[in-house]
């Protein structure tokens, strides 16, 4: 991934994406990152449409596959077919399935809800940044920040759940994430987003990102190696793992 990617300042990932007005929108307002979910959701997506989206993006975006327990060669055909620049995982995932598809890919995301047991173990998973959820991922829901203080390296977190225009700063000064992942916060209904609400958000994490500067406690950002020119799919001959008994159960279905 190029070294433009690193932002100057927090990450911001706009997630849930469904149209290219908004995808347009958001990168307009300078998100660093659009996010398209391939899981059940009312915002799911097509791969063929996220496709068209992407192809009329501009270069430096980051653009985020988000999938929940796919199988591991299904996640990297998708990724690969649509040509996208990280993939998150915000299922149960075990270990070793997000070490294969980490090795494959330049960014992997692994997405945890917050206190899970697990979250101690990130290192073994193999991807490059954490999320960390509310306790129901995609619901919207903020958690409580205390969860996620020194659980890792900020350098290394992306925080999520229920963050919205007035309350985003307040989890920025709290825990000095790496980044900030909204979607619903910045709806007018589920998968359309509003421009005021995605403006006043971005005023938001640039504000507090400025105090959190002068108090010296910006982390520096992760560093991200060059896209190295690698097909996903030129694996194809080896085995993808499928889920195995090391599963963790940490999310009942809603």
């Amino acid at each position: 991934m190029p070294d433009q990617h690193e932002p100057d300042g927090v990450f911001v990932k706009v997630c849930g994406i469904t149209s290219e007005a908004d995808a347009l929108l958001a990168v307009g307002m300078g998100a660093a990152a659009v996010g398209f979910i391939f899981a059940p959701s009312p915002r799911q997506m097509a791969p063929a449409a996220v496709a068209d989206i992407v192809k009329r993006l501009p270069h430096e975006t980051v653009t985020v596959g988000v999938f929940r327990d796919e199988s591991p060669r299904r996640v990297i055909d998708i990724a690969n077919q649509i040509g996208l620049r990280a993939v998150q995982l915000h299922g149960v995932e075990s270990i070793e399935d997000t070490r294969w598809i980490a090795s494959r890919v330049n960014w992997t995301i692994k997405a945890f809800p917050a206190g899970h047991r697990n979250i101690q173990r990130f290192a073994e998973y193999g991807a490059r940044s954490l999320l960390i959820d509310g306790a129901n991922p995609g619901s919207g829901e903020l958690f409580d920040w205390r969860l996620a203080e020194g659980v890792v390296d900020p350098s290394r977190l992306i925080v999520s759940g229920g963050l919205r225009p007035d309350n985003v700063g307040g989890a920025i000064a709290h825990l000095h994430p790496w980044g900030v992942d909204v979607a619903s916060g910045v709806e007018s209904a589920p998968g359309v987003k509003d421009p005021t609400k995605l403006r006043e958000f971005m005023a938001a994490v640039r504000t507090a990102e400025r105090a959190a500067n002068r108090a010296g406690r910006r982390e520096a950002a992760p560093s991200i190696q060059p896209d190295d020119g690698r097909h996903p799919t030129a694996d194809a001959d080896r085995r993808a793992p499928t889920s195995g008994p090391d599963l963790f159960d940490w999310q009942d279905e809603p």
